[in-house]
């Protein structure tokens, strides 16, 4: 497992300490036993070769609908010719599905989610989509030979357990750094990946927060989605940390976990 940082060590240095591990999945087992996670950790992956994730599904529908197949180890796929929904076609793959002010029509006219066309015009004018880097977009449960295409990592987690990794999100950051954390608005596909400015910068989601995926989730149950080098700094907490002090004990006491 990778070795603990003391708590004086930034994100920004701990990020560039990270990065010298190379290619090689952390073990995750002990921030998911002291996190108390039972479903598994899920990846989203920009890969050249899909074959080592088969068999998997290729999308025809939200990519949310498949949340039960996928945590179950099946994947699902995404390309720029079959991305399943339209707000992932954009916001995963780049497309322009409909136009521009087709968009702001539906999201602020039909849906009501932002106060004004002016506002979603300008959001929707300001995010850019994310850009593949190969054919093949998976999203599925974590496999280690595959770690050098992995770009984002999905824990699945109750409230308690939200509040757990946000701890150990927040251990390294100083005020000078990047936010460790953000909420941002968006798609549910898109807090997967595309709402991280930096994927090379240690910060972490709050996600399915879009009330149009959230029906395909258990009632209790939000995304914190992680880059890459967040996800090794969290691998690296130790027993010296939070996940063994009184607050999480009685956190679990109080849950008769």
């Amino acid at each position: 497992m990778t070795s603990v940082m003391t708590s004086g060590t930034s994100v920004s240095n701990a990020s560039k300490m990270n990065r010298s591990s190379g290619e090689i999945q952390p073990d995750y087992s002990y921030l998911v036993g002291k996190t108390g996670l039972t479903i598994p950790l899920v990846g989203f992956y920009d890969t050249p070769d899909p074959s080592p994730f088969e068999p998997f599904r290729n999308a025809d529908t939200c990519l949310f609908a498949y949340y039960r197949k996928i945590i179950s180890g099946t994947p699902v796929r995404l390309t720029r010719e079959q991305f399943g929904c339209g707000g992932a076609g954009k916001w995963l793959c780049g497309l322009e599905t409909r136009s521009l002010e087709d968009f702001v029509r539906f999201l602020t006219d039909d849906e009501g989610l932002k106060a004004n066309r002016s506002l979603m015009r300008e959001w929707l004018e300001f995010r850019e989509p994310y850009q593949m880097e190969h054919e093949n977009l998976l999203f599925g449960l974590l496999r280690e030979s595959e770690y050098r295409y992995l770009k984002t990592v999905t824990f699945f987690v109750t409230p308690d357990q939200l509040s757990i990794l946000m701890i150990g999100a927040q251990l390294h950051s100083a005020p000078s750094d990047p936010e460790p954390v953000i909420a941002p608005f968006g798609s549910g596909c898109g807090q997967l990946i595309t709402l991280f400015r930096d994927l090379n910068t240690p910060q972490a989601i709050i996600g399915a927060t879009d009330m149009a995926m959230r029906k395909h989730l258990p009632p209790d149950i939000l995304a914190f989605t992680v880059t890459r080098p967040m996800f090794e700094l969290l691998c690296g907490i130790g027993s010296n940390s939070y996940l063994e002090k009184s607050f999480i004990r009685g956190l679990k006491k109080a849950r008769k976990q």
